[in-house]
């Protein structure tokens, strides 16, 4: 690229959606957020993984700027966490529902939005662009707590949204929701990219993690220990080595030392073992006969980003 038509890019000098720079948070003794930096680029989607209590809720709230740090910077768009800069070009979807029952559809979205200081044309054509992208069009005057959960759902999102953010926080959006109605939440969120929104999800399902997010971040303890790609972090972590998955059948303490001793990993009655070559499969199936262990199944996989996340944390997304 030359200089003049670097001079000519309107973004090249635009502040970053999100930065967050040595951020730290205390809650008594308790080390909520240790030290986290993050960047995000425009029209990105940014999964946050870890698991409860890691840090993410922490981060997400300073982020809204609702927890007010120790040490560090927020900046949303070049404007301080919780400035009314901020506040105007972010979203936030919190993982609870927060809505009220007794108000319509329509009435929900109108009180949202007049608390973002809509009014007027600007705020009915808000409510409109909304009900449509949340496909609750036919049911804006059915009072909330008459609708399904998955409309609740979408309707909570659409509340987070009425004001047009430029950044929007997920957390956790399709929580406790069925099937269709996750795929319905999945084609909102693609609208949403495709207007070149910049997003923030967290979830505990790693497979949307993988449909949705362009970088992945995993916490842990109150810091970001990798942040990259699905195919960079798997790659990182492992590789070109695949995963044995067996399950052995004998005395528990029998099986769990001989897993320990043979450097796998013990989850559930079922043995995970990372491997350099096919090949090497023979040599755990020797092994283990010779333990007097017998095999019941044995599958060969490629890691994925839930070898990952285990590899990382040494535990499940949901513990």
């Amino acid at each position: 690229m030359s200089a003049n038509s670097k001079l000519a890019d309107p973004t090249a000098n635009s502040p970053l959606p999100l930065e967050v720079d040595a951020l730290v948070k205390r809650f008594g003794q308790v080390l909520a957020v240790d030290s986290i930096s993050l960047q995000l680029r425009s029209g990105e989607c940014l999964g946050l993984l870890g698991p409860n209590g890691a840090g993410k809720s922490t981060l997400i709230r300073a982020i809204a700027g609702r927890v007010i740090p120790d040490s560090g910077r927020v900046s949303v768009f070049g404007s301080a966490a919780g400035s009314p800069a901020a506040r105007a070009a972010l979203g936030w979807v919190p993982q609870d529902l927060a809505l009220y029952p007794r108000l319509s559809a329509r009435e929900n979205l109108s009180s949202f939005g007049r608390y973002y200081g809509l009014a007027g044309d600007k705020l009915e054509q808000s409510i409109a662009w909304c009900l449509k992208w949340a496909a609750l069009e036919d049911r804006a005057g059915d009072l909330t707590r008459n609708l399904s959960g998955g409309m609740k759902r979408r309707l909570n999102m659409a509340a987070g949204l009425i004001h047009q953010p430029r950044l929007v926080l997920m957390d956790e959006p399709t929580v406790g929701v069925d099937p269709q109605s996750r795929n319905r939440i999945f084609e909102m969120i693609a609208a949403l990219r495709a207007r070149g929104m910049t997003i923030i999800y967290t979830t505990h399902y790693m497979e949307e993690a993988e449909r949705l997010c362009d970088r992945i971040a995993i916490v842990d303890h109150g810091r970001i220990i990798a942040l990259d790609t699905r195919d960079a972090l798997i790659h990182n972590s492992f590789a070109s080595r695949s995963q044995v998955i067996a399950r052995l059948e004998g005395p528990a303490g029998k099986v769990s030392a001989w897993v320990a001793a043979r450097g796998g990993r013990l989850a559930d009655s079922t043995a995970e073992f990372t491997i350099e070559q096919p090949t090497q499969v023979a040599g755990l199936l020797e092994g283990a006969a010779d333990a007097g262990l017998e095999l019941i199944d044995l599958s060969l996989r490629r890691p994925n980003l839930e070898s990952v996340f285990l590899h990382l944390t040494g535990r499940e997304l949901r513990d």
